[in-house]
């Protein structure tokens, strides 16, 4: 009878273990808890190499020796295949190649409202020499202030901006989005679209920056909702908007996705990650870099912010910033080289 139990608790395990390691083969990758545990791949190695941990010290009672192997076995592949994974990703990159002309650096940042400064994100954007910065939950105001620091240090940038319910006096500054572009990709505007509401993610407001003359890539700042019990339809619907944004052509998508690469399994197309457009970070070594929370270290957090690029563009390079200036998100930089 222990032994029938012992054969059954290893074949749940196994069952287990292959659903956390690789939710998207059950099509489970959307479905809470699954998408909160896939999330934090560095926790689940730990997890995986804490079992194995038990099971050795099991090894030596010897009425357990057989369940224990079993239990031993089971958790060392899980932990060798999240490993693969992590190797494939990238453990994590600290340093952007160097920048030429035709590089373009793209900085994104939820900033958590008021929990950093102006200042700090102006000192950021000139360290990291960003062109394009998507900063969710920044209101106008604090926009419009890094601008004119970054104005006087002659690094000029256009502000853009949108916010649900302006007319909610002192609303929570997650219904708010802010986007700075350098001159020199041109002038942009965003579209009206994303202004009202009528297209755009659900519940935190996304920006969709088209060019003015038609030449560059359209720009997307993403804001999508965080994957909660209640929210798990929206956040879905939230995602399925977010690749509906990449269809073929030139664009940039940059901001808070609320969700790994693990997550977009099901919208990729053709090579792309989400829609057509690829995540820079599991390009350039740094797929499994947690951006958030940063009270963890980021091996033990979630990748959540990207930088998605179309096939109009080569990654280069991406770095996680450490210091994540009193948000619970760290900033992500990443460069992009011109395709050809």
């Amino acid at each position: 009878m222990l032994r029938l139990l012992g054969i059954l608790l290893t074949v749940l395990l196994a069952i287990a273990a292959a659903i956390v390691v690789w939710p998207q083969f059950f099509h489970l990758e959307q479905t809470y808890p699954f998408a909160q545990l896939v999330s934090v791949r560095g926790l689940v190695l730990a997890g995986f190499l804490a079992v194995a941990v038990v099971a050795l010290l099991l090894l030596l009672a010897r009425p357990l020796r057989g369940f224990a192997a079993s239990i031993l076995i089971v958790s060392l592949l899980g932990a060798g295949a999240v490993g693969i994974v992590g190797a494939t990703r990238g453990f994590g990159a600290s340093a952007l190649p160097e920048k030429t002309e035709e590089s373009v650096r793209v900085l994104t940042w939820n900033t958590a409202g008021e929990a950093v400064s102006a200042d700090q994100i102006a000192q950021q954007i000139l360290q990291q020499g960003a062109d394009i910065v998507a900063l969710p939950e920044t209101t106008e105001a604090v926009g419009e202030q890094i601008a004119l620091m970054l104005r006087e240090q002659g690094h000029p940038m256009w502000v853009h901006h949108v916010q649900f319910r302006p007319d909610v006096v002192d609303g929570p500054q997650s219904w708010q989005t802010t986007v700075l572009v350098a001159p020199d990709l041109g002038e942009y505007s965003v579209i009206e679209s994303s202004k009202d509401g009528s297209s755009n993610t659900g519940s935190v407001p996304s920006a969709v920056l088209m060019p003015i003359d038609g030449s560059g890539p359209t720009i997307v700042a993403v804001h999508a909702v965080a994957p909660r019990m209640e929210e798990m339809e929206q956040w879905r619907s939230d995602l399925q908007w977010i690749a509906d944004q990449c269809p073929q052509g030139d664009f940039i998508l940059a901001g808070d996705f609320n969700a790994t690469v693990d997550h977009m399994a099901p919208l990729g197309l053709e090579g792309g990650d989400i829609g057509y457009c690829r995540d820079v970070a599991t390009r350039t070594g740094n797929g499994l870099s947690g951006t958030w929370p940063s009270s963890l270290p980021p091996l033990a957090g979630a990748p959540i912010d990207h930088v998605m690029a179309s096939q109009n563009w080569n990654p280069s390079g991406s770095v996680v910033l450490d210091d994540a200036g009193g948000s619970d998100h760290r900033a992500l930089v990443v460069q992009l080289e011109p395709a050809g």
